[in-house]
């Protein structure tokens, strides 16, 4: 039988389209999450669940046992890569996995402050081949970590400027993931993933506004504001400073860079704006 591929962050919106895209192309999976009765309600009983946790060297063993490719995303709450991420990709090698598939971030070759510009280091520093995802802004950070200011206040709350983002779909970005999860070519590359434009959010704000039928505006807050509205929810500091930082380099120009790699390596267009508003209209209203 196939080696399944162990996918980390498997509840989150990307982990779990690729496990979804894995399941659609007949790929066995292991999901590695640190608490197996949550993760079930949300993938169902297709797919081997094991415990893991970064901070728990005892859950790698088992994790790792008969994978040869794992898909590595980096939690939220983890900003100490050296710490935290390290023993893991040392475990997976130990393991003979032969390839990590991680999600970066795009410019983050030019961002030494962000996290995944120290995993990228330790990575190409381990040993095991490795493939670099590097995507521009998720669009579904809009129905996520934005979604309650846009459900509740009619307000793309961030502190962007004017300046433009290559969105870009995680369902499209999973089904690069798969790609390279499962076929060759691709080892020791760095991919970098956008859509097909780069939008500033007045003109999300106007998409929004035509599909959701109601007026969703774009206030262009201050970067204090942003930082004070997201101290007041008692989010981690750490995660507040990594989102300004990242929303910092839409204001500064930096993100509005579009790549043909997704298409090239899909043979199709990515997904747009309207499509994803669309698809995910409901979850606003």
């Amino acid at each position: 039988m196939t080696n399944p591929v162990l996918v980390t962050g498997a509840t989150g919106n990307v982990g779990m389209e690729v496990v979804k895209a894995l399941q659609k192309i007949g790929q066995p999976v292991r999901v590695a999450v640190r608490d197996v009765a949550k993760a079930e309600k949300h993938l169902g009983g297709e797919v081997e669940y094991v415990q893991f946790d970064f901070k728990s060297p005892d859950t790698f063993e088992a994790a790792f046992k008969g994978v040869k490719r794992l898909f590595l995303m980096r939690p939220p709450n983890i900003t100490n890569a050296q710490r935290d991420i390290l023993p893991a990709i040392e475990a997976a090698k130990k393991a003979n996995v032969e390839q990590i598939v991680f999600l970066s971030l795009m410019g983050v070759e030019n961002n030494k402050i962000v996290p995944h510009y120290k995993i990228e280091e330790l990575l190409r520093a381990s040993g095991l081949s490795w493939t670099f995802l590097r995507a521009g802004f998720f669009m579904q950070n809009l129905d996520t970590t934005q979604l309650q200011d846009i459900k509740e206040n009619s307000d793309l709350f961030v502190p962007a400027g004017r300046g433009k983002t290559s969105f870009i779909d995680v369902r499209d970005i999973a089904a690069v993931a798969a790609l390279t999860l499962t076929q060759d070519g691709h080892v020791n590359k760095a991919y970098n993933l956008t859509g097909s434009e780069a939008l500033d959010y007045y003109q999300v704000a106007e998409i929004f506004t035509e599909v959701l039928g109601r007026p969703i505006r774009y206030s262009k807050p201050s970067v204090i504001r942003f930082f004070w509205r997201w101290r007041s929810r008692k989010m981690p500091l750490a995660f507040i400073l990594v989102m300004s930082i990242l929303y910092l380099t839409v204001a500064f120009g930096r993100a509005g860079k579009l790549s043909p790699q997704l298409s090239q390596l899909l043979e199709r267009p990515p997904l747009t704006m309207r499509q994803y508003v669309e698809d995910y209209k409901q979850v606003w209203q």
